[in-house]
């Protein structure tokens, strides 16, 4: 599969894959973003993508950034019918101030396919052993 991709900056960094055959592609800050203790910013990639009919781009942390300074990324599906930029939405859940550097790895997206559902109102669903058990259903609280 080929991913097309448009420089909406021309200074923007093109995804990229840390090592062959890794799930994710790393997407780049095109702008220094401060993120103060318990703020969330957004953080431009200038960079926007077609992704396929029948795919979905999710957007996932970046370890390093999420482990050593707290910052986690707030959603991310990226429909296939999207042709705008990507804007990575963060949290810091820190207690210090992070300053996140232009062409620094801000977040990764995955490319999946999925199957699109019908929706259909009923009256039942189907049993199950588990049924409404939520928290603590398989005995451990």
């Amino acid at each position: 599969m080929k991913l097309k991709v448009k420089k909406i900056n021309s200074d923007a960094k093109l995804p990229t894959h840390g090592h062959p055959g890794d799930a994710g592609m790393d997407f780049y800050a095109a702008e220094d973003v401060v993120f103060a203790p318990g703020a969330q910013a957004r953080v431009h990639t200038g960079i926007a993508v077609e992704i396929p009919e029948g795919h979905v781009g999710l957007i996932w942390d970046k370890s390093s950034i999420s482990f050593n300074h707290g910052l986690k990324t707030m959603g991310g599906v990226i429909d296939a019918g999207y042709r705008g930029e990507i804007i990575m939405n963060l949290i810091n859940l820190s207690t210090v101030p992070y300053t996140l550097p232009k062409g620094h790895k801000v977040a990764q997206m995955i490319i999946q396919k999925f199957e699109h559902c019908d929706i259909e109102e009923v009256v039942d669903l189907t049993e199950t052993v588990r049924g409404e058990g939520r928290e603590g259903s398989t005995g451990k609280k």
